[in-house]
C-alpha cells in the first residue's frame, strides 16, 4: 500500500496530481513536448508509470490538462490584477502589467511551448481559444475607451505587449518594461481617443 502524505485520501490524491502536472509543465518547457510522457512525467514527479495511469490514461491527455492549468493560473492572476482597476484605461494598465509579471516569473513558457510544439489541428484550436478568453478583459477595455477600430488598436498595442515579455524573459529589468511599455500605451490610447 502507497504512503499517504496528507490527511485524507482526496488531499493526497490533488497533491499528487498537482506534482504530476508540475512535472509535465518541466518537461515540456525544458525538452519540449515529445518528451511529455507518463514514464518521463512519473520518473520527474517521484512516482512509478503505472501510477500517472491512474490521473492521466496518455501523453495527449497531460499535454490537455498542462494546457487547461496554463492558462487557468494566469487567467486567475489576471482578473485578480484587473478586478480593482476603475475604468478601461485602468484596466488596460492592469493586464498588461500583470501580464509582465507573469512573464517574469515564466507562466507563459507553458503555452508557448505548446503553441511551437506542432500539436494536433484541435489542440491549437483550443490553445486559440484560451488564448481568446485571457485576452478578452483587455479587449473589452479597448473598446469601452472608444478609440477607433477597437480590435486593430487592441491587435497593436498587444504586440507592445508581446515585444516588452520578450524583453522581460530575456533578462531586462522588470519594473523598467513596464514602466517603458505603460507610459507608452497611455500614449497611444490618448492620442487614438
Amino acid at each position: 500500500m502507497p504512503k499517504i502524505n496528507a490527511s485524507t485520501v482526496a488531499e493526497h490524491r490533488a497533491q499528487q496530481r498537482k506534482a504530476l502536472i508540475e512535472a509535465a509543465i518541466d518537461i515540456l518547457v525544458n525538452e519540449g513536448a515529445p518528451a511529455v510522457t507518463p514514464a518521463a512525467v512519473g520518473a520527474r514527479a517521484g512516482l512509478a508509470r503505472s501510477s500517472v495511469y491512474q490521473y492521466f490514461d496518455s501523453s495527449a491527455a497531460l499535454l490537455a490538462t498542462i494546457t487547461e492549468e496554463a492558462f487557468r493560473r494566469s487567467n486567475e492572476a489576471l482578473t485578480r490584477a484587473i478586478a480593482t482597476a476603475n475604468g478601461p484605461l485602468e484596466r488596460v494598465e492592469a493586464f498588461f502589467g500583470e501580464s509582465l509579471r507573469l512573464g517574469a516569473e515564466g507562466a507563459h513558457r507553458p503555452a508557448v511551448a505548446l503553441m511551437n510544439a506542432g500539436l494536433p489541428p484541435a489542440c491549437q484550436q483550443r490553445l486559440m481559444e484560451l488564448h481568446l478568453e485571457q485576452v478578452e478583459p483587455f479587449r473589452a477595455a479597448v473598446r469601452e475607451l472608444g478609440v477607433p477600430e477597437p480590435a486593430l488598436t487592441a491587435d497593436l498595442i498587444a504586440g507592445m505587449l508581446h515585444t516588452a515579455l520578450s524583453a522581460v524573459e530575456n533578462g531586462s529589468s522588470l519594473d523598467a518594461v513596464t514602466q517603458r511599455t505603460l507610459d507608452l500605451v497611455r500614449r497611444c490610447l490618448s492620442a487614438c481617443a
